[in-house]
């Protein structure tokens, strides 16, 4: 016990970090969320007034309503979608064509997680232009002019535009996890189903999945979050319209944080959400330990 004291200095820093800039502005927000404050002057404490105010506010539905939305376009779809796509890399293109063209075909699905959110956002609010946008080019030089929309300014459009693009910006994420999951795998395991009369997709279903769940627990924790939290991309693209249509809890606390000086309501947007974030992981973390038990049972 006294050999392992040595080592609690060196999380000092590390703690000292976590509560200034997590703990503290975390208490303070829950704080300011029962008080009706403008961000300037002494908040008012008025109770459970913000929260009740909330559950009478169509747009808050409204962007909890997009939010189940978009945790499809970047938890739901992209787990799928990379599951097949590492599948492909690994058994197949590392195989047949080499590991260097599996690496730089990874590499590719992973380079919309390295470029700044700005960036991605202007060149998809450019692809998707109703006017010069090259997707509408496309469609209308192929004489598919009919299908020509106004992609992020239709209400009727611009929500599964935007999940679109997530879908986009979040697969790669799955396929360099599952891709680094399935090389633990071992070999063996194929070659015994393989003698059994196996095929590749039962090899896959039956084998790789189940030795690779971690990495899908992982993947779907961290991506759901990141789907709750979403800011930059609704900025950039839409701003939470047109009229609500793309709004969500973030950017709905950020409207009433900056651009409506509600400070008091929009913690309470804020906290709803930790709240919910911290839940939701508590039970993705509890059923990841059930299934790991009943493995190791």
């Amino acid at each position: 016990m006294r050999s392992h004291r040595g080592y609690a200095a060196f999380l000092i820093p590390g703690a000292l970090l976590s509560l200034l800039v997590i703990v503290v502005p975390l208490v303070m927000n829950v704080g300011i969320s029962f008080t009706r404050w403008s961000g300037v002057g002494t908040p008012e404490w008025i109770g459970l007034d913000n929260y009740t105010r909330l559950l009478e506010d169509d747009n808050f539905r409204t962007s909890f309503r997009n939010i189940v939305f978009l945790i499809v376009a970047m938890a739901v779809v992209p787990t799928l979608v990379g599951l097949v796509l590492a599948a492909v890399l690994f058994d197949y293109v590392t195989k047949q064509i080499g590991p260097r063209t599996a690496s730089a075909l990874r590499s590719g699905f992973y380079l919309p997680q390295v470029l700044p959110v700005a960036v991605t956002g202007i060149v998809w609010g450019w692809i998707l232009h109703p006017s010069f946008g090259a997707l509408n080019a496309i469609l209308t030089n192929t004489g598919l002019d009919a299908l020509a929309k106004n992609w992020l300014g239709d209400p009727a459009f611009a929500l599964y535009s935007v999940m679109v693009v997530m879908i986009w910006f979040q697969v790669g994420y799955p396929v360099v996890m599952f891709m680094s999951g399935l090389q633990r795998v071992d070999p063996e395991l194929y070659e015994a189903a393989a003698i059994d009369g196996a095929g590749w997709r039962r090899r896959f279903t039956s084998i790789a999945i189940h030795q690779i769940k971690p990495e899908i627990y992982v993947v779907l924790v961290t991506t759901t979050i990141a789907a709750l939290k979403i800011f930059g991309q609704i900025f950039v693209l839409t701003r939470g319209g047109p009229g609500n249509a793309t709004l969500v809890p973030a950017y709905f606390a950020y409207q009433n944080f900056f651009e409506k000086a509600q400070v008091g309501y929009g913690s309470a947007i804020a906290t709803v959400l930790t709240l919910l974030i911290v839940v939701l992981s508590v039970v993705f973390l509890r059923i990841q330990a059930r299934d790991e038990r009943r493995d190791l049972a």
